[in-house]
């Protein structure tokens, strides 16, 4: 009998390895790496999008997690963090540089979001890509135990489930996408999307975040199956992914991150109304749109400088990509033209911009101190930043101005949607917000409270493994 997610527990072979009863699977795992005094490497348990939402579901149920630790070609020996075992896959620079940079972020990456930046192919991308889901899917095979569930994450590992179920028929396989799945017109210029789709047939559920992707992936897959002669559509669903709602709550209201929302107000010189960006530096994210409707509406007068700020926070990504080098330039000329053209009588400029990884109290005193949230991507999966705002909101102040884009704007349907590829429309959200009646915007802003109360990452994750135990029991 398999065991739900409820009765995690390890057994030991014969051999004496530790086999697991589930395993989690991501192509980075949770860990960062610390010196001590005496010059040894540390393990601590990395905070981010995927360990913030599946951590939870997981921790203390001796669970595994199984994936790259960041380094070349390192020690592939065990780590116990928190609670949870860690098994790292050794891979090399090249390897790492081909399936990473290139098949997964130069292929994979643009064909999926679809915002007009072309996607790059070279056939030895692919061929890393194959054999770095191979080594995951040998690593995997060799640690879950006997009917084990292995939940598997993200277009790095499309491949998995197929070949792992291939090395081990009688475990459950979960697979879940998080970023958007295209539309059947832009995933038939993928180049091998035949064997890509082929990977994920393996999984028993394959989740995505919205109907859209849903949608997209079933006549994707429905169309491959009646071409190849009748091979079965992977069972696929809709999951939402969220945040701890009440963790994200609990830590905005505390009196540290309150002192330092105080603190940030007053470097930006205590304006009337403070916008606010909080994103990775990604040509996804919409940043330069975002600033150049603020910049409209400094232009024609709608906003004074002396009233407002755009505050926009940037955690560096992919640095060393043409792409992503151009849209730094980008962003940085448009701060410097919004800058030049207006600042207060003090010297105050009206864009505050940050480019650097923020911990963790600064993101939330951040999203304290804001009064508009600013969260309009050109194509997101989800986008848990909006709802951390929301969380951060105890006080039932703010508004969110959310990007029909982003999952998220299927849930938070009381913020302020907009299309952010509608320059117009996008100017005139962030006017909607900032002249919103304070009653409105708090009726707003408790209806998505509640919402995220009820639909958070423990509802998620019992969502996506209750229909993974459903499965190991038929």
């Amino acid at each position: 009998r398999k065991m739900g997610a409820g009765s995690l527990t390890t057994v030991i072979t014969q051999s004496g390895t530790t086999q697991y009863s589930f395993v989690v699977v991501s192509n980075r795992l949770p860990v960062a790496f610390c010196e001590d005094e005496a010059g040894n490497r540390e393990p601590t348990l990395a905070p981010g999008g995927l360990v913030a939402a599946v951590a939870p579901a997981i921790a203390g149920n001796n669970a595994a997690w199984v994936g790259w630790d960041g380094t070349f070609d390192g020690p592939e020996e065990p780590l116990a963090i928190q609670g949870m075992t860690l098994f790292p896959i050794s891979l090399s620079e090249r390897l790492v540089h081909d399936h990473y940079e290139g098949f997964s972020n130069a292929t994979l990456w643009p064909l999926m979001h679809d915002v007009g930046i072309d996607f790059e192919f070279e056939p030895a991308w692919w061929d890393a890509y194959r054999l770095v889901n191979e080594k995951f899917a040998e690593a995997i095979a060799l640690t879950a135990g006997d009917n084990a569930t292995v939940w598997i994450h993200d277009y790095q590992l499309m491949l998995v489930p197929s070949m792992l179920r291939s090395l081990r028929p009688d475990v459950t396989i979960g697979y879940f996408h998080h970023i958007p799945f295209p539309s059947p017109t832009q995933w038939a210029l993928l180049p091998h999307g035949p064997e890509v789709l082929a990977g994920l047939a393996g999984a028993d559920i394959c989740g995505f975040q919205s109907d859209a992707d849903t949608q997209n992936f079933l006549t994707v897959a429905s169309k491959q199956s009646s071409e190849v002669g009748g091979s079965p559509v992977p069972v696929a669903k809709t999951y939402p992914i969220s945040l701890d709602f009440a963790a994200v709550s609990s830590a905005a209201s505390s009196g540290a991150v309150a002192a330092k929302a105080r603190e940030f107000r007053a470097t930006w010189g205590d304006p009337g109304t403070v916008f606010l960006g909080v994103d990775r530096i990604d040509y996804t994210k919409g940043i330069p749109e975002r600033l150049e409707a603020f910049e409209s509406l400094l232009n024609d007068g709608e906003l004074l400088v002396e009233d407002v700020v755009f505050v926009q926070a940037g955690s560096p990504s992919r640095e060393n990509v043409a792409t992503y080098q151009a849209l730094q330039v980008r962003i940085d000329a448009i701060v410097k033209r919004i800058n030049t053209a207006h600042c207060t009588s003090s010297g105050k400029p009206a864009v505050v911009y940050g480019a650097k990884n923020l911990e963790r109290e600064d993101m939330l005193a951040l999203f304290v101190a804001a009064d508009v949230m600013v969260v309009t991507p050109l194509r997101d999966g989800m986008n848990l930043v909006a709802k951390e705002f929301v969380a951060a909101k105890s006080d039932h102040t703010g508004v969110l101005v959310l990007s029909t884009r982003a999952g998220a704007a299927d849930h938070l349907v009381q913020a302020v949607l907009v299309d952010p590829l509608d320059h117009g429309a996008l100017s005139l959200a962030l006017l909607t917000a900032i002249n919103m009646d304070s009653a409105q915007a708090k009726e707003r802003m408790v209806t998505m409270r509640e919402y995220l109360s009820v639909h958070d990452v423990a509802a998620w994750a019992s969502d996506i493994l209750g229909d993974l135990a459903s499965r190991e029991a038929s």
